[in-house]
């Protein structure tokens, strides 16, 4: 099973998990770690490294999510994902709601560089820019 971390700057880690769970109910596979001012970069690494202790108990992979490359969350995260981490680590930048929803169908493999590019596969159709058009869809569907 792969487990995902979403890490972010401030509470968008958290923001995107409580609208995840609006959805989908409990999301047992999904963890937030958060960048805050409060913190700090230390203690972000210190929640982040307890955040990869506590899933990788149970996790064939983890797949972070940051907000942004090279951001602290990023940074992180592939300090641990090009160690020599056990379980493995992968790291993908961009996330957003339709990524994490997407979590639930992923968690199932086993290999987390698969889960990562399938994810982006997945996820990529979903950035689309509105245009207008003639058909008109129910809001009941």
């Amino acid at each position: 099973m792969i487990h995902f971390i979403v890490a972010t700057h401030g509470p968008l880690a958290e923001a995107l998990l409580t609208s995840g769970q609006m959805v989908y109910g409990e999301l047992p596979h999904v963890s937030a770690v958060t960048l805050s001012e409060q913190s700090g970069i230390e203690g972000f690494k210190q929640d982040f490294a307890h955040a990869l202790e506590t899933c990788g108990q149970t996790a064939d992979g983890i797949l972070v999510l940051c907000d942004m490359q090279s951001g602290t969350p990023w940074n992180v995260a592939c300090q641990h994902a090009f160690s020599d981490a056990v379980p493995p680590i992968a790291v993908v930048a961009g996330v957003n709601f339709p990524m994490l929803l997407q979590s639930e169908e992923l968690c199932q493999l086993k290999d987390v560089h698969l889960a990562a590019t399938q994810l982006l596969e997945l996820t990529l159709p979903t950035l689309i820019k509105a245009a207008p058009t003639t058909f008109v869809q129910s809001d009941d569907f």
